[in-house]
């Protein structure tokens, strides 16, 4: 632009309001964007923290990541972020080894397979895979190599794909853990071209599903292994701070513990209503309505729903939202020195009420050091389609069973006398980006907000899962609704 323009552009930006409701990584992002270019924000947090799906939590003195623990690299906008903010020299890359296979139908627990992609092998007779899938998984995997491939379309459903080609004990053994650990959904709900880009055109070219898994990972060889994700010394909860404090710098006025009722368009501009705190002496003017010239949307889409309803069109049906529960314990537990189970265990579906657990102070080589010889361990509960076992029991029942679950999936007996400390963290679920039909729900409500003047929505459930997914979509949104405002 040219530079006569500026200081009417400017004073054009001054003399915004932008409502940012919902303090997740989606609305600290998109509050960021519109500060930074001068327009004022405010940001409103119906809890009382920042970060939504990063929390972070103290167990007996150690600050440990409750929610999200890391980062994927690709396409580079969390690292690119995270640099800005200054956090770079605070960058790790996870430790630990592979992870394990919990639940095998008469077989002992095992290693994940190596050179697999979302557990499909390369080669079904490799020892770590036929000790998963036995003999007869093998061989019938092996029918993959005599199958004709698909030359007309492709199979959209991973666990279809899977299944036809090398049988049920790779589609069940291998591909359900990684994707109910990876994205809480069943195989066959999975769309393969999301989920793993390439590998239906590889197969094409290569004639079958193993020889195109094969092909991928050639292609990828070269790649350090956990490079597909990245950590902070200290934890997430760092980036979530980071974010917080330039905010402030830009002048962002951050409420929490406000939780927004109703939203109103009242002529060129937006009403915001807040509910009053029920906590005594608080400022009743903090309740009063919001006017705004422009509102993101940064909620899950059980809270976004409510608010967008009635001035938006064509949003089509609610995407199920299931509860996911995660707890962590703090473990005084020498046995578990020797990592025996790697970096975490997935398990196979229908073996364990868990499904998955991460064996942190393995996985993390600076929160080993901050535990000073205990051991932190996450265990994960809940899937699409199948509540937390933990989610009608209390905190004590909870941690209880997360501690049965962690002895069973780790080989390791441990008793409630080593519980040091226990965390519970519950979250809405936005339905993964691999589900078949998700890249279509989430551009139809795309288009669907962009309709509405002066409102932008953000976060899991229309960016997909992820911060690789949230920060670059929150970015773009935030760009979109602030040159509306300011062209238009």
């Amino acid at each position: 632009m040219s530079s006569e323009h500026s200081p009417a552009l400017a004073a054009r930006a001054a003399q915004q309001h932008i409502v940012i409701i919902g303090g997740g990584i989606g609305g600290l992002v998109a509050a960021r964007e519109c500060a930074k270019v001068g327009m004022r924000v405010t940001l409103l947090e119906a809890s009382g923290a920042l970060g939504g799906s990063i929390r972070s939590v103290e167990l007996d003195g150690i600050t440990v990541d409750a929610g999200a623990e890391s980062f994927a690299t690709r396409g580079g906008h969390v690292k690119a972020l995270v640099d800005e903010l200054g956090l770079a020299d605070a960058v790790v890359p996870p430790q630990g080894g592979g992870a394990w296979l919990s639940g095998i139908p008469d077989a002992p627990d095992a290693p994940l397979p190596k050179g697999s992609l979302l557990g499909i092998p390369a080669n079904p007779f490799q020892d770590d895979v036929r000790r998963i899938i036995g003999w007869r998984g093998a061989w019938r995997a092996y029918l993959d190599r005599l199958r004709p491939p698909l030359t007309i379309g492709h199979e959209r459903s991973l666990g279809k794909l899977v299944g036809s080609r090398m049988g049920a004990r790779v589609r069940d053994r291998l591909v359900a853990p990684v994707t109910a650990g990876v994205y809480s959904a069943d195989p066959d709900d999975v769309d393969t071209d999301v989920a793993a880009p390439g590998l239906n055109a590889a197969l094409t070219r290569i004639g079958s599903l193993t020889g195109a898994v094969g092909l991928l990972a050639a292609e990828r060889k070269g790649t350090a292994p956990g490079s597909a994700v990245l950590g902070l010394v200290g934890g997430m909860g760092r980036l979530v701070e980071a974010l917080r404090a330039d905010l402030l710098a830009y002048g962002v006025e951050i409420r929490t513990g406000a939780r927004v009722t109703h939203l109103e368009r009242e002529g060129a501009e937006w009403s915001v209503e807040i509910a009053p705190s029920l906590e005594e002496g608080a400022d009743a003017d903090a309740a009063a309505p919001l006017r705004a010239t422009g509102v993101i949307v940064a909620t899950a889409e059980p809270s976004a729903r409510p608010l967008i309803d009635a001035h938006v069109s064509g949003l089509g049906e609610v995407g199920d939202a299931p509860e996911i529960e995660i707890v962590t314990l703090l473990l005084d537990a020498p046995e578990l020195d020797a990592g025996p189970r790697g970096s975490g265990v997935l398990t196979v579906p229908g073996r364990h009420v868990a499904k998955a657990l991460t064996h942190s102070t393995v996985k993390w080589g600076w929160l080993r050091d901050a535990a000073a010889g205990r051991h932190v361990v996450r265990v994960s509960f809940g899937s699409q389609g199948e509540a937390a076992a933990t989610a009608a029991l209390d905190d004590d029942a909870a941690a209880a069973l997360a501690l049965s679950e962690a002895s069973a999936l780790l080989g390791v007996p441990l008793r409630p006398a080593q519980l040091v400390a226990a965390h519970r963290a519950r979250y809405v679920q936005a339905q993964p980006t691999s589900l078949i039909g998700a890249t279509e729900r989430r551009a139809a409500v795309r288009a669907a907000v962009v309709a509405a003047p002066g409102l932008g929505i953000v976060g899991a459930w229309v960016a997909g899962t992820g911060l690789a997914q949230v920060i670059p979509d929150a970015v773009a949104e935030a760009d979109r609704l602030r040159a509306s405002l300011l062209w238009d």
